[in-house]
């Protein structure tokens, strides 16, 4: 079942998660440890990040330093097959413009269909952690607009300088991203919405949002996005509080706001532990109310949270 036929199915809300690939050198059995943690509660897919390269500096030691390219967490693609095949699992690999020019993805859509994947989350993706703005590689798309015009073009049956697919395989299907509080590159909401709405024009099936804290921001979005024609399923993204330096660290990083009442519960803690109990209550509380008032479905980011997403889940699964 692909996942827009999931969120269709009306059975209840369905539970899904987001899992990194390992760090180079790391093997999978920290990824299938998660992996057999969340199983229980039955999710309907797995999505799985992308990582672009990005340069580092290595000390020669001789006084000079060798600029090199590195990438931490390889293999998205060959991750999701081995997903879906050990435990027969819905895969959703992220296909980003970050990192990769148009062949490179052109290779990753035969790659996939290949292996029998055909659900996508198309991404821009982030910028390169030494530029100050995103920059494409090579020919590669600038936004996640340009990506999903390849993959409409590649589902038609052409590559991308044109050339006839002589057997085309089983057409992709795709979500993407959203934000609730808007894209930290997008001059206002409005503007962001959007594109949004112009990514539901060209095909995209479902959006899953950025993580957020606030309802209230998630059901105004929803409200927003219906008003100006957005039809499409709109799927809360979730990652419960877990650490102190989170109180910080989440509203820069993901451009997101904690709601005071949070704020104020969890910075009164003065362990891991004790926000750990308060992540886990809010997010609770933040599922039953999202749930009671029509979200399709939920999505968890685990990274760093797994043990906090099993108890969530135990209490709403």
């Amino acid at each position: 079942m692909s996942v827009i036929d999931t969120i269709n199915s009306n059975q209840g809300a369905s539970f899904s998660f987001e899992v990194l690939p390992p760090i180079k050198g790391n093997g999978t059995g920290g990824l299938f440890s998660t992996i057999d943690k969340l199983r229980e509660f039955n999710p309907r897919y797995i999505n799985i990040t992308t990582h672009r390269s990005e340069y580092v500096y290595k000390d020669l030691g001789n006084g000079l330093m060798q600029r090199q390219r590195v990438r931490r967490r390889p293999g998205t693609i060959a991750i999701a097959a081995a997903i879906q095949n050990k435990y027969n699992i819905p895969v959703v690999p992220h296909i980003v413009c970050s990192g990769n020019n148009r062949e490179d993805l052109e290779y990753m859509l035969l790659d996939l269909q290949f292996l029998g994947i055909s659900d996508l989350l198309v991404l821009r993706g982030d910028k390169a952690k030494d530029e100050s703005s995103f920059k494409p590689t090579g020919d590669g798309p600038v936004h996640a607009t340009d990506l999903i015009d390849q993959i409409n073009r590649f589902n038609d049956g052409f590559f991308f300088d044109g050339t006839p697919i002589k057997v085309p395989g089983t057409p992709f299907q795709y979500g993407v991203a959203c934000y609730p509080e808007k894209h930290e590159e997008a001059a206002n909401l409005e503007a962001d919405m959007q594109v949004l709405k112009k990514k539901e024009e060209m095909g995209a099936q479902y959006a899953i949002t950025q993580l957020f804290y606030d309802n209230k921001k998630y059901f105004d979005f929803v409200e927003k996005a219906k008003a100006i024609g957005i039809n499409i399923p709109i799927i809360p993204g979730i990652k419960p509080l877990n650490k102190l330096t989170q109180l910080t660290v989440i509203p820069k990083t993901f451009h997101c706001d904690l709601p005071e009442a949070l704020y104020k519960e969890a910075s009164q803690c003065k362990t891991d532990e004790e926000v750990y109990q308060v992540g886990i209550e809010w997010t609770v509380q933040q599922c039953r109310e999202l749930l009671e008032n029509g979200a399709p479905s939920l999505h968890f980011y685990t990274a760093n949270a797994v043990d906090s997403v099993c108890e969530i889940a135990k209490q709403l699964y």
